[in-house]
């Protein structure tokens, strides 16, 4: 017999947790990023997937950063031994919608490899510090490249 307690149900947010997600979005959406917009110094954005399995729209706010151009999330999950389900959903269908304050574009998300990752890593420790922590992360925290679509 299975216990009631599934993978995926032990993989989804608590649900104070959910509502206090929703509840940044909605604040957001509505003021335009003017409300939770930042978080100390570090900008925020709305990130939206399709998801993997579901096809339906998952929005989260991430903190982002722009070097040189290319603007940047951070995959951390808190330093958590696993990737965040966003990551997962863009992965499989790449297309997102980004909103920065209140103006919102598609674009095509990408985890940056190589050189690319590197630098960008470099930017991330400069930029952010606070990240530094993430370096002793069980994996590789993923740096996913947001380029506006067209």
């Amino acid at each position: 017999m299975s216990s009631p307690t599934t993978a995926s149900a032990r993989r989804r947010a608590p649900a104070p947790w959910r509502w206090l997600l929703a509840l940044q979005v909605a604040l957001y959406r509505r003021s335009g990023g003017r409300l939770v917009g930042r978080v100390g110094r570090t900008p925020v954005l709305l990130l939206t997937t399709t998801g993997r399995r579901t096809g339906t729209q998952h929005t989260v706010p991430l903190g982002y950063f722009d070097d040189g151009g290319v603007r940047y999330v951070v995959a951390s999950n808190g330093g958590a031994p696993r990737n965040p389900a966003w990551y997962f959903n863009l992965v499989a269908h790449p297309e997102v919608r980004v909103q920065v304050g209140a103006e919102v574009s598609a674009a095509v998300a990408r985890p940056a490899a190589g050189e690319e990752r590197a630098r960008l890593w470099e930017h991330l420790m400069t930029t952010a510090p606070m990240y530094r922590r993430y370096a002793r992360a069980p994996r590789e925290i993923p740096l996913v490249v947001l380029t506006p679509k067209g």
